[in-house]
């Protein structure tokens, strides 16, 4: 399957599971701390840095928001956790729309896990991981912001941050810079051939 990501677009926005949108397409999950750049992986992924607008204010996202990739897959970027900004009323109202997501019901084909390569781990990002592992959803594990790492710096990082993270042993691991772009091709046919491999549009 070719599958054109620059001829990606706006779909639509979502406040709740109940306005989800009804298509008939493979469906890859964004999830991740608030700011930690799955707005600017869909850019990234589309190569069009005015797709999905990128906030310097975490928690700004409050609804599940959805872009067609060349009318073969669907996006979904949910909203972050870890507002440091928001109200605690605000906080719950954004993590509850994420996590019913997940148990909603709802028929999605893989997650794209987002993780800011320069910080430890959170206790959010570790229950996330340790969910999915659980519950059997595929997930790839997208480190953003490795364009601050040499690439020496980087194969280290990644090693430190393998052996403090329980990944799922099949789990696919990429470390992606969107604003120098490095990492989003590979990122790109990974998805397509996951997708491929399990029949996704079938």
């Amino acid at each position: 399957m070719i599958v054109n990501f620059r001829n990606t677009q706006y779909f639509t926005t979502a406040a709740s599971t109940d306005g989800c949108p009804d298509i008939n397409l493979p469906e890859i999950v964004l999830s991740g701390k608030s700011n930690v750049g799955k707005s600017s992986l869909v850019n990234g992924l589309a190569d069009n840095k005015k797709l999905a607008r990128v906030s310097q204010t975490p928690g700004k996202t409050r609804a599940v928001i959805y872009f067609n990739v060349d009318k073969k897959i669907l996006i979904a970027d949910l909203p972050g956790y870890g507002y440091a900004k928001a109200s605690k009323e605000a906080k719950s109202q954004f993590s509850a729309l994420a996590d019913s997501y997940f148990t909603s019901g709802r028929r999605f084909n893989l997650v794209l896990h987002l993780i800011d390569i320069r910080h430890e781990p959170s206790a959010e990002d570790i229950s996330m991981l340790n969910y999915m592992n659980n519950n059997n959803i595929p997930y790839f594990v997208v480190f953003t912001k490795c364009d601050k790492f040499s690439k020496q710096q980087l194969t280290k990082r990644l090693k430190e941050l393998n052996d403090e993270f329980n990944f799922n042993e099949d789990a696919s691991v990429f470390a992606v810079s969107s604003e120098r772009k490095v990492g989003l091709e590979n990122l790109r046919e990974s998805i397509v051939s996951y997708l491929e491999d399990t029949d996704a549009w079938a």
